[in-house]
């Protein structure tokens, strides 16, 4: 008899992490490792964030527990950022404050999916997403999509794969890995459709605010308020305010949602660190100049990433609008030799590209998009550059 429950062992480990691990551990024995594989932004958090954070420690109501379900001025400032950066009203009852966007994951899955449930997960999808799914029995049904479409999925792609059995839709934009975002009539299309077949539609806004050359970034109940009773909004600090240590995110559901998901957490980590809840405070209810400047920065070294990596013969690479990752295909270089071997997956790429180049990237197969490769543009631009003529010349053999 396995000493480890079925559920458990049905949960795959996060190739994002892992490559970032290997990489790192690289870089700690002295090798001059660049890493494309992290999804974090490279810069520090504004320091308005730090020093609110640096208060609140001395602050002995932090030292205490707090309501399970977060700061109730917290709740009532992301409602009020909310509104302000997506025009979408919501009152704090709705929300839950969870330990980062991935606890904000977990959460919605296992309060609204039971064990045969359907949940419909367009392809490439963030690696974490169909764990939660299969942990309590859900069946993802995945929708391929590709360069060709721009990797957004269209509503008789949907339909195809809905059954009597679906009960949810993970609909992400900006996208990772890929850097797609939807536009405002593909998004109102695709809320039509869930509300008339009364889906419930899960959306991942974490990357609203890292959107380039114009594109909008548009939130589904927004534009298809008819979705608002089948909806769940999630958000957090991590990637528009540099945060990501800081684990904070936040689900926002109708009430009743939001009460049987509070009560879930109720019973798994409790509240979220006071302090980290004092920071995200400042975050949400501060000015966003600091976003901007790094949207700035990201949009600079996503034009020239995928310059270089669009002119890497055999790589096809779409130019991302949103987030900071670019997601190129390398199915028409697969199949040939570097390096004295034959490589045939982008999970072997990924490896010998590492151990030889010293660059990390993490492979498609990690999204569901075996030939594809994710690489992040959140470093340095020097690193970017050097690393790109690393892998330029590996491909050269």
């Amino acid at each position: 008899m396995s000493s480890i429950s079925r559920a458990v062992s049905r949960i795959a480990p996060s190739a994002t992490l892992a490559v970032d691990a290997k990489a790192k551990a690289l870089k700690a024995a002295g090798e001059p490792v660049i890493g494309f594989g992290a999804g974090e932004p490279d810069f520090p958090t504004p320091d308005h964030i730090v020093e609110a954070a640096a208060r609140a420690c001395r602050d002995p109501r932090n030292h205490r527990y707090s309501p399970s379900g977060g700061l109730p001025e917290l709740k009532e400032a992301i409602a009020a950022k909310t509104e302000r950066d997506s025009g979408l009203l919501v009152e704090p009852q709705q929300i839950l404050v969870t330990n980062g966007g991935k606890h904000a994951v977990y959460n919605t899955i296992l309060t609204l999916v039971d064990p045969g449930d359907e949940v419909i997960l367009p392809a490439p999808y963030w690696t974490t997403y169909p764990e939660p799914i299969r942990l309590v029995g859900g069946v993802p049904v995945i929708v391929d999509t590709g360069i060709e479409s721009g990797f957004r999925v269209n509503v008789d792609q949907l339909e195809a794969a809905r059954t009597d059995r679906t009960k949810a839709l993970v609909f992400v934009s900006p996208s990772n890995p890929t850097g797609a975002v939807y536009s405002r009539p593909e998004i109102e299309a695709i809320g039509a459709w869930a509300a008339e077949h009364g889906i419930w539609v899960i959306t991942d806004e974490i990357y609203e605010h890292l959107v380039y050359d114009g594109v909008e970034h548009v939130s589904m109940p927004v534009v298809a308020p008819e979705i608002t009773d089948h909806c769940v909004v999630l958000n957090g600090v991590a990637k528009s305010y540099a945060m990501t240590g800081w684990r904070v995110g936040w689900m926002i559901a109708p009430t009743e949602v939001t009460r049987a998901a509070t009560n879930l957490q109720s019973h798994s980590t409790s509240n979220v660190a006071n302090v980290s809840q004092r920071a995200a405070l400042a975050a949400v209810s501060g000015s966003l100049d600091e976003t901007h400047r790094m949207r700035e920065a990201f949009d600079r070294r996503r034009r020239i990433i995928h310059a270089r990596l669009s002119a890497m013969p055999g790589v096809e690479c779409a130019e991302p609008e949103g987030a900071f990752y670019a997601f190129p295909s390398f199915e028409a270089i697969l199949g040939r030799e570097f390096a004295g071997r034959r490589v045939d997956t982008t999970l072997e790429l990924a490896d010998l590209v590492l151990d030889t180049a010293k660059v990390a990237f993490v492979p498609g197969e990690a999204f569901g998009a075996p030939g594809f490769a994710r690489f992040s543009f959140a470093l340095s631009d020097d690193d970017l550059v050097e690393g790109m003529d690393r892998l330029a010349r590996f491909l050269q053999g």
